[in-house]
């Protein structure tokens, strides 16, 4: 006789349609038939019925500050150009809406066409006329918000180490324009995803300026924040300037130290708070890791949950990247070593397959623990270790790292700024990679670094705990280390367990393979986004 365990429990749609049959009111059903035959119902139905009867399309926007490939200044965009794809790769129906970085999205060479529509849109006392265009990525939409005044300059956010003045103008005339742009799609909108605090202000704003809008008005509101670091502060003078609603500010709102906070905006409003790990999401709570929304975060934490982020696992792929020397993959790494000589040889480095080669792709900043970097590099080089770091941010950090790499230039090679092709490169090349972070909300390079088979040393926090399994915690799944206190002693006690079991090649062949079989895959991820949608679409009114 069947019963309810022998339906297959990794069917995508076995949840839905328990809830679903359960909801016809399951203890008439049980009244009415045996157990065996309920059971086969179930089976039956899962086993006949396509995926677009079992669940509907969502319509789902991103609205996102940067995407990738079109403008990349971090993480985020990394997020809102890959995990739409994956979304779209399920069966839903995704669009990105992004300002029209005019020079930034010409240099990334996709192509770009004006839609022949635009929004007009006051703000600050000028009515702005808004063209919007369209760009597609293999599939994906985006939609692009043309003002070339604020959108059409050489940084995204501002000058090097610095912001614009106006960048509340900036993002709230964006998300006003998104939001209109959005109602326009032709469908209803069940899910507007917002990212950081550049569309903090959109959740307040839907419910409070735009349910007039009838495409929108029942659309749920997801909120993403990928740094808690960064808040969009700004002079509350603002408010009236741009028509933000004025009676939510207050410290239970958007209000914070007399001035505007948009990421406080997102948090009040949003129907879904999620951050880019479940570490980070914890630690979030807490003075260490608040930055001063610890405790309004812990009156809205029912909301709140972490889901780690992906990687596009075709584009970083080893076994196909055509920016590194030589292809290779989990059980084939000769190609790895051939990647090692050819980044040592570019570098200017000694050439030694056995010499411990440490790699580093970072931003140059206080979150990312490179002091602590810094104040172990002479040891390391001492030891006979070769170093490569790539990054730029901190002007005394790169000083120092140019000192360092100049005294040293047979072990150590620095390179300031970003250049993916080295970066690939970098990865590919690597022995151990190095992640030192403070805080990491969740963090890509490591995803990158074991995707290319190099052994991360990281700190135990946010998504670099979630992603890197550690060698003190299983021997045989380990995929890296880890070590906890933000000092430079510890930091240099984990570097040196990671070169002991270097040393050791059947262990290091091990952690090495386990590195490279990790599935960063968007799948996952995107499969919990969706059951996030659809809980916020079945259960908020």
């Amino acid at each position: 006789m069947p019963c309810m365990d022998e339906l297959d429990p990794a069917h995508p749609y076995l949840s839905f349609y328990l809830s679903f049959l359960c909801a016809l009111c399951a203890e008439k059903l049980l009244n009415s038939y045996p157990l065996s035959t309920f059971s086969d119902m179930v089976k039956n139905v899962l086993a006949s019925s396509p995926q677009g009867e079992i669940m509907a399309k969502l319509n789902i926007v991103f609205i996102a500050s940067e995407a990738s490939p079109l403008a990349k200044t971090g993480g985020l965009a990394d997020v809102a150009g890959s995990l739409p794809h994956a979304l779209q790769q399920i069966g839903h129906k995704v669009t990105v809406i992004m300002p029209f970085y005019r020079q930034h999205i010409a240099a990334s060479g996709i192509e770009t066409e004006a839609l022949g529509s635009s929004i007009e849109m006051w703000a600050d006392g000028v009515q702005r006329h808004c063209p919007l265009h369209k760009a597609e990525v293999d599939g994906l939409s985006f939609i692009l918000i043309e003002q070339d005044d604020l959108y059409n300059r050489d940084g995204l956010y501002g000058p090097a180490g610095g912001a614009y003045d106006d960048n509340l103008l900036r993002y709230l005339l964006f998300s006003r324009v998104a939001l209109e742009a959005s109602a326009q799609l032709g469908a209803p909108v069940d899910i507007l995803h917002c990212h950081d605090w550049q569309t903090g202000m959109i959740p307040l704003l839907l419910k409070t300026q735009y349910q007039h809008h009838p495409a929108i008005a029942n659309a749920k509101t997801v909120y993403t924040i990928h740094n808690l670091a960064y808040q969009g502060n700004f002079p509350d003078q603002w408010i009236h300037r741009l028509g933000i609603p004025s009676h939510h500010y207050h410290p239970a709102d958007f209000e914070f130290h007399g001035q505007i906070n948009c990421m406080k905006a997102g948090i009040a409003s949003a129907q879904a708070i999620t951050t880019v790990s479940p570490s980070y999401a914890e630690e979030i709570l807490t003075s260490e890791y608040g930055c001063e929304l610890e405790g309004f975060l812990q009156i809205h934490s029912t909301k709140l949950s972490g889901i780690v982020n992906g990687l596009d696992i075709e584009d970083w792929n080893p076994t196909t990247d055509s920016a590194i020397e030589a292809s290779f993959g989990a059980g084939k790494v000769t190609g790895k070593k051939q990647c090692k000589k050819a980044l040592q040889q570019a570098c200017g480095l000694n050439v030694s397959a056995d010499t411990p080669l440490l790699v580093l792709i970072s931003r140059l900043a206080d979150q990312k623990g490179i002091d602590l970097l810094i104040a172990n590099t002479n040891r390391w080089i001492e030891r006979g270790y070769q170093l490569v770091v790539l990054g730029s941010g901190d002007p005394h950090s790169e000083h120092l790292l140019h000192t360092q790499a100049d005294a040293n230039p047979s072990q150590m090679y620095f390179y300031r700024g970003f250049n993916e092709t080295l970066a690939r490169q970098i990865y590919a090349a690597g022995d151990i990679f190095l992640m030192p972070s403070r805080f990491e909300p969740c963090g890509l390079g490591q995803l990158m670094a074991m995707r290319y088979g190099t052994v991360p040393v990281v700190r135990a926090t946010g998504g670099l705990k979630d992603t890197v399994i550690d060698y003190a915690d299983s021997k045989t799944k380990a995929t890296g280390i880890h070590f906890k206190d933000a000092t430079p002693e510890a930091f240099d006690a984990a570097l040196e367990q990671a070169i002991e079991l270097y040393r050791n090649p059947t262990v290091w062949s091990r952690m090495r393979s386990n590195a490279l079989k990790r599935d960063s895959s968007w799948e996952a991820s995107a499969g919990d986004y969706v059951t996030l949608y659809q809980h916020l679409l079945a259960t908020t009114a």
